[in-house]
């Protein structure tokens, strides 16, 4: 029963959007089809700064960790922040999560990325494995809807 983390491929669909629409409830989220449609559409482009990692376990996905590499003007190296990672509820404890991101610190690093970071919330139970690797900085974040 080991963990795997591979790249998204286009017969992951059908597994993934369940898990999707899982990370957008917990979060409380209500999506319109053209954004789910829109980032699954830019998670399989490789001309697109997204892209996915998926925990594979007997042959199906667990798990999956969407990310955007990006510049930034503190380092000529890309910065790679994750900004989804949802692993199914019946199958958390058994590292699927840890798995991803030890995947996308490897992946960075043979990749000659600057940075692997994440943003939140102060209640989520994740952070328990968050905080293995590193501990939360002080910066808050402002949103603005436009």
């Amino acid at each position: 029963m080991a963990v795997t983390v591979r790249a998204l491929h286009e017969d992951d669909y059908s597994r993934w959007r369940p898990l999707w629409d899982g990370y957008t409830q917990f979060y409380d989220c209500e999506l319109d089809e053209s954004v789910t449609a829109f980032t699954w559409e830019r998670a399989l482009n490789p001309g697109s700064p997204m892209f996915c990692r998926v925990a594979e376990m007997d042959g199906h996905v667990i798990g999956f960790a969407l990310c955007i590499l990006h510049e930034g003007t503190w380092s000529t190296a890309p910065i790679c922040y994750l900004e989804d990672l949802f692993v199914d509820a019946s199958v958390r404890g058994i590292g699927a999560g840890k798995a991803l991101i030890n995947a996308l610190m490897a992946e960075g690093k043979r990749e000659g990325w600057s940075k692997l970071y994440w943003v939140t919330r102060q209640n989520n139970p994740a952070r328990k494995l968050y905080d293995q690797f590193g501990e939360a900085d002080d910066y808050v974040r402002y949103r603005l809807s436009l």
